[in-house]
């Protein structure tokens, strides 16, 4: 059971972390290597019955160490080669090959699996004063945590049975760190949300759960670890409603207007928690233009927007009451994203629909990229999508603008229109 309650904890951080921003490195590594943590607990029992299922409960037992290498690999910004070429091409693929080795060559070749982590943990130590103090108090639980993975990997018996799920302990709070810091990144409040989230996931895994896990005490062990994907089915449906709501929306619903509405009802209402009750003049400028700047780059979200604390300015107020529009949280978001459009805009100089004078950077730098979605770094792009002005300013871009250079441009902008918001709030 306490196995069970183990897994259940880890494999909802590890969905909640994936459901906040997939798209982030260190939310997907973190929320990645909380999933193969769990797996590795469900398939512990299955690791004496063949050699093949130990190889794979090693691999799943490697994911924590690879995965969290990766994590604070890539919060260290002054090494991006470890994390764009050592971690990805290197640490990736070698590590789970030594852990799945071990069943037929011996346990130490799973401890070889855990040495990057080690490693990490010597870089985040020697640059912690460049990755902020927050990260730096996660270095104690993750020493604990590859300390922990070592002796698991090469011990077999009780001291496993007692650590494995211990790590558990270690693996929630090193989780609930990256989500905290994330979410003060995006200058939301987490608790409620997280509250909310494992409230609703723990109640649905405790009441189909425990009905498996009781037969299987009471009648037949060998259901045991059907009680393991009972409850990671039951947390999954919960954490993941809302894209699992929105494939039904995409099979059941042929109106891509009304599928596009109930998209955003969801996501305003899932923004909601995580909205802080920060009053805008307790921020300084630098933070203001730090928020205005996110809010830029979750233009075409109305979730993420509903949850900036910038729904709060009184100029939306005062636009939406000269409406007479209820100052709801989708109006509030709605009515940003279009204040923000209208800042973009008078960047623009006053000729022409683009150019590429210094007069343009900033105008350039903040609709193109934010409005219009022109990312002349992705191969992801699709020309054929865009309109001939945001064509040639996707080559533009491409050909004669550095990535540095841009996100510097888009840095200088997003304190301009911080600057106009802050103004256009004082004069109501």
């Amino acid at each position: 059971m306490i196995s069970i309650v183990a897994f259940g904890f880890a494999w909802w951080l590890g969905l909640y972390l994936l459901a906040r921003d997939v798209t982030k490195p260190v939310l997907l590594r973190a929320g990645i290597g909380l999933l193969g943590y769990a797996l590795a607990l469900a398939t512990a029992d299955l690791r004496d019955d063949h050699p093949a299922l130990a190889a794979v409960h090693a691999v799943l037992l490697s994911v924590p160490s690879v995965m969290w290498t990766g994590v604070f690999v890539a919060l260290v910004p002054r090494h991006p080669v470890l994390d764009g070429v050592v971690w990805r091409w290197v640490v990736l693929p070698v590590a789970p090959v030594f852990a799945a080795a071990s069943p037929f060559v011996g346990a130490w070749s799973a401890g070889v699996a855990v040495l990057p982590l080690f490693s990490a943990f010597g870089l985040l130590m020697r640059d912690r004063a460049h990755i902020g103090r927050g990260m730096a108090l996660a270095a104690p639980l993750m020493f604990c945590l590859m300390t922990a993975l070592l002796v698991v990997s090469l011990s077999s018996g009780e001291p496993r049975t007692v650590l494995l799920p211990a790590i558990g302990v270690d693996l929630v709070l090193l989780g609930g760190c990256v989500a905290v810091f994330d979410a003060f990144d995006e200058g939301e409040t987490i608790r409620r949300d997280m509250l909310w989230s494992l409230l609703v996931a723990g109640g649905t895994a405790v009441l189909f759960g425990s009905q498996v896990a009781l037969a299987a005490w009471l009648v037949d062990r060998s259901l045991m670890p059907l009680a393991y994907g009972v409850v990671g089915a039951a947390i999954t449906v919960q954490v993941l409603a809302r894209p699992i709501n929105a494939l039904a929306d995409h099979f059941a619903f042929r109106d891509p207007a009304m599928r596009r509405e109930r998209g955003d009802l969801r996501a305003v209402a899932a923004a909601l928690p995580r909205r802080a009750e920060v009053p805008l003049a307790e921020f300084d400028d630098a933070e203001f233009a730090r928020l205005t700047r996110r809010a830029l780059s979750h233009y075409g979200d109305l979730g993420k927007l509903a949850s900036s604390p910038l729904t709060a300015l009184l100029v939306i107020t005062e636009r939406l009451a000269e409406r007479g529009v209820p100052a709801a949280p989708l109006a509030r978001a709605t009515e940003l994203k279009t204040l923000l459009l209208e800042m973009i805009t008078r960047l623009r100089p006053a000729a022409g629909d683009f150019g590429t004078s210094e007069e343009w950077r900033h105008y350039n730098a903040l609709y193109f990229y934010y409005v219009a979605g022109v990312r002349p770094y992705s191969v992801r792009t699709k020309v054929t999508e865009l309109d001939p002005v945001a064509r040639r300013a996707l080559a533009w871009f491409a050909d004669h603008v550095p990535e540095r250079t841009l996100h510097n441009w888009q840095a200088a902008a997003a304190r301009i229109v911080a600057a106009e918001l802050r103004l256009s709030s004082s004069r109501q």
